[in-house]
C-alpha cells in the first residue's frame, strides 16, 4: 500500500484480513468503529516508537525584552522535543525542570540576556504548549524547537494517515484478533510478531536517512 491510505481503507483492510465485510463508513457499525479504535491505537504506539523524519516540524519564536512566557504554536499537547536552539546567538539550549527555573525566577536576583534554558509551564486554550525561558530575555532572541509532532488521531473516513501505514494496520489488525479471542489463521503472539517485525523495518528504512539516530524503542 501507498503512503496515504485513508481512514476508511485502513479500516476495511483489517476487516479483510479478519474476513470481515468492508463497509462504506467507519461508523456503519459498532464493529467497524471498534476497529477505527484499533487503528488509532496502533497509530500512536507507532508514532511513539521512533523519532519519525515524516513528523518532523520546527516551531520559530521571536522573544520579546522582559517577556520569559511563549506559546510553541502548533506543537498540540502531545510532542517530543528533539532539540533547541537561540539562533541569534548560536547556543544549544538546555530542558530545565519548572521547579528549578521557578528558584531563578522567584528567589535571589533575576538575570536577564540571551536565553540559554527552558521549560514547559502549561498549555495555552488551543491546547498548545508554553514553554519559560531562562535569563529573560533583553531583546529580540530568534528560538527554534525542533519537535515530533504526533499526527492527531483520524476520525473521518477520508482522513489521511501520515505515517508508513503497514505496521500500522499490522498493529490494528493483532489488536482485533486479540480482542475477538480467535486465531483467524494466526494466533495473537504471531500477529503482533508480524506486527514488530514490519515497525522495525519501518524504522530501520527512516533511520537510514539519519543515520545519527539508530536507537529507537520498539513497542
Amino acid at each position: 500500500m501507498a503512503v496515504g491510505a485513508t481512514y476508511l481503507t485502513l479500516v476495511n483492510d483489517v476487516l479483510a484480513r479478519l474476513r470481515e465485510s468492508e463497509v462504506t463508513s467507519v461508523s456503519d457499525n459498532s464493529y467497524s468503529v471498534l476497529i477505527g479504535k484499533f487503528i488509532n491505537e496502533a497509530k500512536r504506539e507507532v508514532e511513539d516508537a521512533w523519532n519519525w523524519n515524516r513528523l518532523r516540524s520546527t516551531i520559530t519564536v521571536d522573544t520579546v525584552a522582559d517577556t520569559f512566557n511563549y506559546t510553541l504554536t502548533s506543537s498540540q499537547k502531545r510532542f517530543r522535543v528533539i532539540d533547541a536552539f537561540n539562533d541569534t546567538q548560536d547556543i544549544e539550549m538546555r530542558l530545565t525542570g519548572m521547579n528549578t527555573l521557578n528558584q531563578r525566577f522567584y528567589l535571589g536576583t533575576t538575570q536577564t540576556g540571551a536565553p540559554q534554558e527552558y521549560g514547559f509551564n502549561g498549555h495555552d486554550s488551543a491546547g498548545d504548549a508554553k514553554v519559560d525561558v531562562y535569563p529573560v530575555p533583553d531583546q529580540v532572541y530568534s528560538m527554534r524547537f525542533n519537535l515530533i509532532i504526533p499526527q492527531v488521531d483520524l476520525s473521518a473516513d477520508t482522513d489521511e494517515l501520515v505515517m508508513n501505514e503497514f505496521p500500522v494496520l499490522l498493529g490494528a489488525w493483532a489488536k482485533a484478533i486479540s480482542e475477538r479471542g480467535e486465531d483467524g489463521g494466526q494466533n495473537t503472539s504471531e500477529a503482533y510478531q508480524l506486527y514488530q517485525y514490519a515497525l522495525n523495518d519501518a524504522i530501520s528504512q527512516d533511520a537510514a536517512i539519519a543515520q545519527d539516530e539508530l536507537i529507537w524503542n520498539v513497542v
